[in-house]
């Protein structure tokens, strides 16, 4: 029995796998997480997966990992404290999952959408010891986790997905693109790529991840 700080949906990897790895999966704002479970039937059977809860409930079945307010002109302000609380407490969940399932940090990858793309890249940019890499997924980099980046050779190893839509009018396209240009001086693998799609995972977009995250979990150094 699993005992971890969020509330969460697991699918086990296939008994038969020697090794298996862990997939953690964080859904957007005003969702929950059956959200992202809803694709666990074609996500590699070599990975647990955990489909994870955020902390703050906005009601009935929608919660989020940080409150945030739109100001006159579009500037988006972000509740600080929550961000940060939900990020320590993915941080416990995490440690906490490779110990009792027994799968190290570096057979681990986060992945999120929208605010949970967000949360799944602040991770790896504050602390890259917990996983071996992220997906984001139509997702924005946040200012405060920059402010606690850690050093450059903690990335060495690490690999990082980012996609998004080019007509994406709930987190414009110019978010990912900045997200790629601030990785772009560390040592890590990124991969970026662009759909023409709104704010969804739509079924190209998914398989194109697919493929990444079989390579990386079956292809020695491919990243």
């Amino acid at each position: 029995m699993l005992d971890l700080p969020l509330t969460f949906l697991k699918r086990p990897a296939l008994p038969s796998v020697p090794q298996p790895w862990l997939l953690v999966l964080l859904h957007g704002v005003g969702s929950n997480e059956q959200d992202l479970y809803s694709l666990c039937a074609q996500l590699p059977e070599r990975y647990y997966v955990l489909s994870l809860r955020a902390p703050y409930r906005m009601g009935p079945g929608a919660f989020a990992w940080f409150d945030y307010s739109i100001e006159p002109g579009g500037v988006r302000t972000i509740d600080e404290a929550q961000e940060a609380a939900s990020r320590a407490l993915l941080a416990q969940t995490l440690a906490g999952a490779s110990e009792q399932l027994g799968i190290p940090p570096d057979r681990t990858v986060v992945a999120g959408f929208s605010q949970g793309g967000a949360m799944a890249l602040g991770l790896l940019l504050t602390q890259p010891a917990l996983m071996r890499a992220a997906i984001v997924w139509h997702g924005r980099l946040l200012d405060q986790p920059l402010a606690a980046l850690a050093p450059a050779d903690a990335f060495h190893g690490r690999a990082l997905w980012v996609s998004h839509g080019t007509h994406d009018g709930v987190i414009p396209l110019a978010h990912a693109q900045a997200i790629a240009h601030h990785v772009a001086p560390l040592p890590l693998a990124l991969t970026y790529r662009e759909f023409p799609s709104e704010h969804e995972i739509r079924p190209s977009e998914l398989a194109a991840t697919l493929t990444w995250l079989e390579a990386l979990s079956t292809t020695p150094n491919a990243f």
